[in-house]
């Protein structure tokens, strides 16, 4: 058997594929129960966060399994298989090892070296461990996975380089101000009241907001994590609980909200956040311009690939530079370029009407001409561009609502974006913006602790692949010893109990001495690069029966799920 991972996350999918693949927890629960049920995999486990999916299986075809779980994948995500499969990763053996470590250690997170991630691993695993999804390998590789994470915190300064995704958002929202000061006595609104949201709402209070509300679908979560913000002894923050059916009122008097619940529909919509900046500053929530500016001819010139810069005889003349007119002076090669253009309907062009004769087409051009000859003196030679310069954005008023969206799928209406009045961050402006934030040097020093440790969980994997064998052959020893004591017994029956129990001793001294190097050295070898073959051997060399290994091995994994039943 075999360790794969087929999954997505944001450095392989856009939000907009992530937001629809998202799994609840009830869809992981059937992934993962179906995941047992398809023929190449025997254990499975997945990570669910706001960023990735992935599905984690032991397999015993390759091929097979990669299409399988591509196509549970895609079924449970509700995205098609064809537009799935163009984002999704495969990992395979050691790949598969070093990738869960990376991630463990904030290495593959949107926001490097955010601590997140482990509560969610610790998740995923209780959650296999918990539907007996979870063999050895796969509780082996979690649990590895936690211990490495936990290394690499505490032994480097990896959480330096990076944050949760609660700190990044509200560094994003403060606009390079320090979030302390730039949080202080705000008012802030938390929607939702599970592990990010309760995150939220602890780091707005240590960040000094004056108060909080918590708003979520069940009641007792929202008062719960209200009464432990209250009786925190590092803040002095007021928090209260409220139904999910005053946020509107709560947007409206809020200077921050952060949201990230579970729904599958939207929580805020632009209308709501409109009504709530009008109901701050009394006059209603206008829109931003697009960058292409106000409709007419303007937005023409600012069209994508066209070749000249039309903006540069724009009311110079009151000669309209709308299409043809706009190619008076131009040598050969522009004028083609501009006519290429044009006919790809990009332009706006009066097409010149079929109906008129030869005669009168050659007139009409003769008046374009001598009207285009006039505009060029005028104007003069209008310059060759390929791009148009970007049109300069009209300042926007200072936001007086801050908006943070945590959850996948989204929360909050991405039409909130062009809200005036409105700063509003997602999880795609946050992949955005961390794709330029700065490494510290503590991730090469992670990286090497990634690499030792998936080298040792290899070698304890390929040792311990090869300890039913073993087991089984000490096991056959064993066997070969009785018998040979109860044959003689049967002719020597005037023995007595010492006399017996000193041959009996040294028989078996003399096979665990025959057999000590051996199965040491082949433990070892095992356990390097290529060792699986050892099994094999000593399965030839001995005549072991198949089915006594192959029993060794689920009497372990038996013993194994229990305890790993009894952690979860």
């Amino acid at each position: 058997m075999s360790l794969l991972v087929v999954g997505l996350s944001h450095r392989s999918a856009p939000v907009s594929v992530l937001e629809r693949a998202a799994l609840s927890a009830d869809a992981q629960v059937k992934l993962l129960q179906d995941t047992l049920a398809a023929e190449p995999a025997t254990e499975g486990a997945v990570l669910a966060t706001c960023n990735r999916i992935e599905l984690y299986a032991d397999v015993d075809k390759f091929h097979a399994g990669v299409a399988e779980l591509s196509t549970l994948l895609a079924q449970h995500s509700g995205v098609g298989l064809e537009e799935l499969t163009p984002h999704l990763y495969v990992h395979y053996e050691d790949r598969a090892v070093h990738h869960l470590f990376s991630v463990a250690c904030g290495l593959d997170s949107m926001v490097v070296g955010e601590g997140q991630i482990l509560a969610q691993i610790k998740d995923a695993l209780a959650t296999a461990q918990e539907l007996h999804t979870a063999g050895r390998l796969l509780n082996d590789l979690f649990q590895q996975a936690l211990r490495v994470g936990k290394r690499a915190h505490s032994e480097t300064g990896i959480d330096r380089a990076g944050q949760s995704l609660v700190t990044f958002g509200l560094e994003q929202l403060s606009a390079g101000r320090p979030v302390e000061a730039w949080a202080k006595d705000k008012k802030a609104l938390v929607i939702g009241a599970g592990s990010m949201s309760s995150l939220a709402a602890a780091t707005l209070a240590r960040a000094g907001v004056g108060e909080i509300v918590i708003a979520n679908r069940t009641p007792d979560r929202a008062e719960r994590l209200a009464e432990i913000l209250t009786g925190g002894d590092d803040t002095d923050v007021l928090a209260r609980a409220v139904p999910m059916d005053s946020v509107p009122d709560e947007l409206t008097r809020a200077d921050i909200a952060v949201s990230c619940t579970g729904a599958t529909g939207l929580v805020l919509t632009a209308e709501t956040v409109a009504a709530a900046v009008e109901g701050r500053t009394g006059t209603p929530a206008a829109l931003r311009e697009t960058a292409a500016g106000p409709a007419g001819h303007l937005a023409h010139a600012a069209e994508d690939a066209c070749p000249l810069d039309l903006s540069a005889v724009q009311g110079a003349t009151g000669f309209s530079v709308m299409g043809e007119a706009a190619v008076a002076g131009m040598d050969a090669a522009t004028l083609e370029q501009h006519a290429a253009w044009v006919d790809k309907g990009t332009g706006t062009v009066e097409r010149r009407d079929s109906r008129r004769t030869p005669g009168e087409e050659a007139e009409a051009d003769a008046d374009l001409i001598a009207a285009l000859a006039a505009t060029a003196a005028t104007a003069g030679r209008i310059p060759e561009r390929r791009r148009p310069e970007p049109v300069a954005e009209a300042p926007r008023p200072a936001p007086v609502l801050a908006l943070l969206d945590l959850a996948m799928p989204r929360d909050i209406d991405a039409a909130a974006h062009r809200l005036l009045g409105v700063r509003f961050v997602d999880l795609e402006t946050l992949a955005e913006a961390s794709a330029d934030a700065p490494m510290a040097a503590d991730v090469d020093q992670v990286r090497r602790i990634v690499s030792d440790e998936v080298a040792a969980f290899g070698a304890a994997q390929r040792a311990a692949h090869i300890t039913p064998t073993v087991v089984a052959l000490r096991a056959m020893a064993a066997d070969v010893v009785a018998n040979e004591i109860t044959r003689l017994d049967g002719r020597l029956p005037d023995l007595d109990d010492k006399q017996r129990g000193e041959i009996t001793q040294t028989v078996r001294r003399v096979v665990d001495k025959l057999l000590h190097a051996p199965t040491v050295r082949v433990k070892q070898l095992a356990a390097e690069p290529g060792g699986a073959g050892y099994a094999d051997a000593l399965r030839t060399l001995f005549d072991l029966d198949p089915e006594t290994v192959a029993a060794v091995s689920r009497a372990e994994n038996n013993t194994e799920n229990a305890k790993n039943r009894g952690r979860a």
